[in-house]
């Protein structure tokens, strides 16, 4: 499957399109939807998802899209896609009671970049919003964004953490997170709320991204840092389908699920081939190290819940040169995927 887009809107509606068993299993809810930070990098096109399978569903279920709207853009975007949105600020708990009731919550607020410099606002963000959406939605079924980073660093040898693992996050952000987690643990054992932590990395949409960034890297002719040899990633579109089928996953207390490709990719080699669809050759510096280690994710328990993905590793490879050589836009947030320090 070959698919070029030209432009965001055809890129959304590419990635929001809703397979035929979600719409299944959104047709099939009791209870409305909320998704709380729906105006991030995943949150805008899960909304969009999820209000194109009410409608193919011909479900009376309401999405609401719950986020502080700095970017009205997005509003703009999301009630033409038929989603109902609500100004708030989660850190505001007077704010969230006021919040429509909802039996479905997908939970995807939360703070990396800028962390050095403002720890307190990053562990707010991570922890108080958290808190306060649970206490708000306590009858809910919730999934809770989390992320492979609660994880130690492990060498591509391991074949990447396991659910199992016992966290050991590296650095505030990544303490932060675990934090995240932890909060909603402990209202999921103490109110009964079904909870599935969902260890997403990383989500791979043509504007951002691992894959991405090192295809602007190809382009501009800056190296490609080696010295984390190795990284995990998904299309976003799978990752919009899992996120709403793990709905049926929540479980008090909670169930983690890591959520990324299959594969563990080199970032030689994604370098290289994106070079070949660029017509660029890539510049590197570091030297790799078969005992590097990095954030990678053993994602077989999701595959054995919901397959593979729909959109391969070869797929997003031609994609994302389709669109970069096009002068695709960019959100400017590049992943810091080779950081390992734990500094964002």
């Amino acid at each position: 499957m070959r698919v070029s887009m030209r432009n965001e809107t055809e890129l959304e509606e590419f990635m929001s399109k809703p397979s035929p068993r979600v719409i299944e299993a959104v047709g099939g809810l009791k209870g409305d939807i909320a998704v709380l930070g729906v105006a991030g990098k995943v949150g805008v096109t899960l909304a969009m998802m999820a209000a194109r399978a009410v409608a193919a569903s011909g479900s009376s279920v309401k999405v609401y899209g719950v986020s502080r709207f700095s970017d009205q853009t997005a509003r703009a975007r999301l009630e033409a896609a038929g989603v109902t949105t609500v100004a708030c600020d989660l850190l505001d708990p007077e704010e969230v009671g006021r919040l429509p009731d909802a039996g479905n919550v997908f939970f995807l607020a939360g703070r990396k970049f800028g962390t050095v410099g403002a720890q307190d606002l990053t562990w707010a963000t991570n922890t108080i919003a958290p808190a306060n959406a649970a206490r708000r939605y306590a009858e809910a079924r919730i999934v809770a964004y989390s992320t492979g980073c609660v994880y130690a660093f492990v060498t591509a040898a391991s074949g990447g953490s396991t659910e199992r693992d016992r966290p050991e996050p590296t650095g505030e952000y990544a303490q932060s997170t675990l934090g995240r987690e932890r909060v909603f643990e402990y209202f999921s054992r103490t109110q009964g709320t079904p909870v599935c932590l969902f260890r997403l990395n990383y989500a791979v949409d043509l504007r951002y991204g691992v894959l991405r960034d090192i295809a602007d890297k190809v382009v501009a002719g800056t190296p490609v840092d080696l010295s984390t040899g190795n990284l995990n990633c998904i299309w976003q579109g799978d990752v919009l389908e899992r996120t709403i089928l793990a709905l049926g996953l929540c479980a008090s207390p909670p169930a983690a699920l890591n959520v990324t490709g299959p594969e563990t990719v080199s970032v030689r080699w994604a370098a290289e081939e994106l070079g070949l669809r660029l017509g660029r050759k890539p510049v590197f510096s570091g030297a790799e190290d078969p005992g590097a280690r990095a954030y990678l994710s053993n994602a077989a328990l999701s595959f054995s819940r919901f397959g593979y993905p729909a959109v391969s590793l070869g797929e997003m490879l031609d994609m994302t040169a389709d669109w970069v050589a096009s002068g695709g836009s960019s959100l400017g947030k590049p992943t810091h995927f080779e950081a390992r320090d734990g500094n964002y």
